[in-house]
């Protein structure tokens, strides 16, 4: 089993698709509009997509969650120096994991630990 997609609720797809492709790089795949405006932005980010939906299905808080979402990277100072010159400030870190903030406020990792 893998993970398929994460949905994440977002006030601008367009800004937040900028942090997500523009700072940490993933790669655009796709845009869904509906009723003549940008419902979602899809991301690639290895096996899995990125969502980054104007609403999501189904019923939850209204901005933001206490969810993380982390991806692999090689090594943590050359993303400590991208975020710094992306104007991203580091919120806390552990030895392995850096973690920001996404302009939604959803919490994001970026991690050398390996699971296996």
């Amino acid at each position: 089993m893998r993970i398929h997609h994460v949905a994440l609720r977002v006030a601008d797809c367009e800004r937040s698709a900028t942090f997500y492709s523009g700072v940490l790089g993933l790669r655009e795949m796709r845009r869904f509009e509906e009723s003549g405006s940008l419902r979602s932005i899809w991301l690639a980010t290895g096996d899995a997509t990125l969502m980054l939906e104007r609403a999501l299905k189904g019923a939850g808080l209204d901005d933001g969650s206490g969810h993380l979402l982390a991806f692999a990277v090689e090594d943590l100072p050359d993303w400590e120096q991208r975020l710094a010159l992306a104007g991203v400030a580091i919120q806390d870190r552990t030895a392995a994991t850096l973690y920001v903030r996404d302009p939604d406020g959803h919490r994001v990792g970026l991690s050398v630990f390996r699971a296996s």
